[in-house]
C-alpha cells in the first residue's frame, strides 16, 4: 500500500523517478511496480535483499532532493518509526538520507485502505467496526504514551489488515513540538478545532488524535463525514471546517448506544471534555464482548 501523507496522495507527478521493474532504486532494493506519488515524494513495491522480501520504498523526487525542507521531513518520519513500535502501527526497515534518492523503506501492507472500503462497500459490520475501533484507539493509547501526536489519522491513513494498520507518520510530532504549532496542519475534515486554529484554540495534544479517531470511525460507521459534505472551494473557515461551529450529525437510530456514544464522545470541542484513547477503548470493549466474530462476506459491493 501507498504511505503517503494527505498533500500527496492525490499529487501530479509527471516528473518522477521513472523506474521500472528491475530497476536498482538503491544498492539492495530492486523495483518491481511504481504505487503512486506525490508533490515531495513517491512510493515503490520493491524487493529487498537484506530483508529477502517485498517492502515499499518513499523515495525522494528528483526534484527534491536538494530541498531541505523535504528531508527534514523525511528525517522526522524516519526518527518517528524508529522510536514506535506496536502491532497497529506502521513498521520502518531502515532509511538513506543522502545520495541520489533519499528514501525510507517500509513495511509492505496487503489490504486496502479504509477509505476505499467504505467508499466501495458503505458503513462497515458492527462486526468490523468495533474491532477496528478498539485497535486504533489503543495505537492512539500508545502514541500518547510515548509523547507522540500522529495529526492524521482518517480512513485514507488505515489498511484493513489483520490487525489493522495506522499509516504515516510525516507529520507526527512529539508533544513539546505540537504544541508550539501555530498554523493549521493535518487534514481538513478529520481535524478537531484546536488543530484548525491552533494559535486561537490550541495547543494542540493527544486529544487530536482522539477526534480523528472518533472522526475515522463515524465516517466507518455510517459512510458520512461527521460534519457533513465537505465544500471543494471554501469561502470561509466555517466552510473549510464547520467542525469549528457544528456539532456531529446525530447517530440515533443509527447505531447501538454503546457504539454511537464513545464515538461521539471523541468529537466534543473543548479538547479536555474529549476521554482519553484508552477509554475509548475500554468503553467498546463490552461492545466488542457481545458480538459475533466478523465475516467479510457479509460486504456487498455498492451498485
Amino acid at each position: 500500500m501507498l504511505p503517503l501523507s494527505a498533500d500527496d496522495e492525490t499529487a501530479s507527478d509527471p516528473t518522477g523517478w521513472r523506474l521500472s521493474e528491475g530497476d536498482e532504486i538503491a544498492p539492495g532494493l530492486t523495483a518491481l511496480r511504481r504505487l503512486g506519488g506525490g508533490h515531495r515524494y513517491e512510493a515503490y513495491l520493491a524487493f529487498s535483499e537484506q530483508l529477502w522480501t517485498t517492502c515499499v520504498v518513499k523515495v525522494v523526487r528528483p526534484s527534491r532532493v536538494d530541498d531541505e525542507r523535504t528531508i527534514a521531513g523525511l528525517r522526522g518520519e524516519v526518527e518517528m518509526l524508529e522510536r514506535l513500535s506496536h502491532p497497529v502501527i506502521l513498521r520502518g526497515f531502515g532509511a538513506e538520507l543522502e545520495g541520489e534518492r533519499p528514501h525510507v523503506v517500509l513495511e509492505h501492507l496487503e489490504g486496502p485502505r479504509l477509505s476505499s472500503l467504505v467508499r466501495r462497500y458503505g458503513p462497515l459490520p458492527a462486526e468490523q467496526l468495533v474491532p477496528l475501533a478498539v485497535q486504533l484507539a489503543a495505537a492512539a493509547h500508545y502514541l500518547a504514551g510515548q509523547g507522540i501526536v500522529h495529526l492524521d489519522i482518517k480512513p485514507s491513513n488505515v489498511i484493513m489488515g489483520a490487525p489493522p494498520r495506522l499509516i504515516d507518520l510525516s507529520i507526527a510530532l512529539t508533544l513539546d513540538d505540537a504544541a508550539k504549532v501555530t498554523s493549521p496542519v493535518g487534514t481538513d475534515a478529520y481535524m478537531p478545532p484546536e488543530q484548525c486554529r491552533p494559535a486561537q484554540l490550541g495547543p494542540v495534544g493527544s486529544p487530536a488524535d482522539v477526534w480523528g479517531l472518533g472522526a475515522t470511525l463515524y465516517r466507518a460507521a455510517t459512510g458520512e463525514h461527521a460534519f457533513g459534505a465537505r465544500v471543494e472551494e471554501p469561502s470561509s473557515d466555517r466552510e473549510r471546517w464547520p467542525q469549528l461551529g457544528l456539532d456531529p450529525a446525530p447517530l440515533d437510530g443509527r447505531l447501538e448506544a454503546g457504539l454511537s456514544a464513545p464515538i461521539l464522545a471523541c468529537l466534543e470541542r473543548n479538547p479536555a471534555a474529549r476521554p482519553i484513547a484508552r477509554e475509548v477503548a475500554e468503553a467498546l470493549e463490552p461492545v466488542l464482548g457481545a458480538l459475533p466474530k466478523p465475516r467479510l462476506s457479509r460486504l456487498k459491493p455498492r451498485r
